[in-house]
């Protein structure tokens, strides 16, 4: 067998996803014929050498497992949780492998959730370049203009915190606090609000956002290619809208057909479509807007018509 980059290695056993093998390597938790390998890209040959993963060796890659839950509110999207929060895993019973879930979805948000321990295609479809398509359905508080819903189909701006830029339409009638609804008590602590470290100001990809049910709170079906943290709550936030309730009904060619809190595994076709949507759409990125590369466009912009 030929040798191999170590986070393939790992990842096919099943033990994490690419970018999670590589962050094992760089804490120094992967040896292979007892060295500490820590230099990303490293290679070995799972056939000649001693692979080892916080001290046990691999066996090769395991069956490949993937699983569609239907995640309610109320449960935290990883495999454990240091304060003791329930998480997506309690959902899933009699499952014979080591799987994790793909992606996220937050506290507060329901709907279709990947789980496997394929971490080849857990990377592709994790990587902002795969661009399949997820599809949800969003309920906001208030009525949004048309002119305010266009903004989001362009792609906008979104800052670094929800709500950090415009309070959601309740908060100026009640006093309430703009701070997210979505938050678990028990992650609450006294003292400034902990920020992701991928909550930076950037620019959305255009996004597909349609009214499918109007009222006081009306409902909406948005499609997005990308999935930053908070996406969808901070488009909303953007444009003045406190998002109640996010529901992700499809993920590429999987649609959401199961009972809230239960799961199933996907069938060969699912799979062989999943992997179809990663070639078909990984072949074109989308292009990336920042809040400092649009601001650098503008003076340039300035530069020239000065000199012109």
């Amino acid at each position: 067998m030929a040798a191999e980059r170590l986070q393939k290695i790992i990842a096919a056993a099943g033990i994490a996803s690419r970018r999670k093998a590589e962050e094992l390597i760089a804490q120094g938790r992967v040896s292979v014929n007892g060295h500490t390998i820590t230099e990303p890209g490293s290679k070995a040959d799972l056939a000649a050498d001693h692979i080892k993963v916080d001290g046990k060796l691999l066996r090769g890659a395991e069956r490949h497992v993937y699983i569609l839950l239907n995640k309610p509110k109320g449960y935290v999207t990883t495999v454990s949780d240091p304060e003791g929060r329930p998480t997506v895993m309690d959902l899933v019973k009699n499952v014979n492998a080591r799987i994790y879930p793909v992606g996220r979805l937050d506290w507060s948000s329901e709907g279709l959730l990947l789980l496997t321990n394929d971490g080849d295609l857990a990377s592709k479809l994790t990587r902002a370049a795969s661009h399949v398509p997820k599809r949800y359905l969003v309920k906001i508080a208030g009525r949004a203009s048309e002119e305010e819903i266009e903004k989001l189909r362009r792609g906008i701006r979104i800052g670094a915190q929800p709500g950090a830029r415009r309070p959601y339409p309740g908060a100026r009638k009640t006093g309430a606090s703009p701070e997210p609804r979505d938050i678990h008590p028990s992650s609450r602590t006294t003292g400034p609000p902990r920020r992701p470290r991928d909550m930076e100001q950037v620019f959305t990809a255009p996004a597909q956002v349609r009214l499918t049910r109007d009222a006081a709170n009306p409902w909406y079906e948005v499609t997005l290619i990308e999935g930053r943290n908070r996406q969808i709550r901070r488009m909303f936030e953007e444009i003045g809208h406190h998002v109640e309730k996010i529901k992700r009904v499809s993920y590429g060619p999987l649609t959401l057909d199961i009972e809230p809190g239960q799961s199933r595994e996907l069938t060969p076709a699912e799979v062989s479509g999943l992997r179809k949507s990663v070639r078909e759409r990984g072949s074109k990125p989308p292009v990336r807007k920042t809040a400092q590369g649009e601001r650098a466009r503008g003076e340039g912009r300035k530069n020239r018509r000065r000199r012109s």
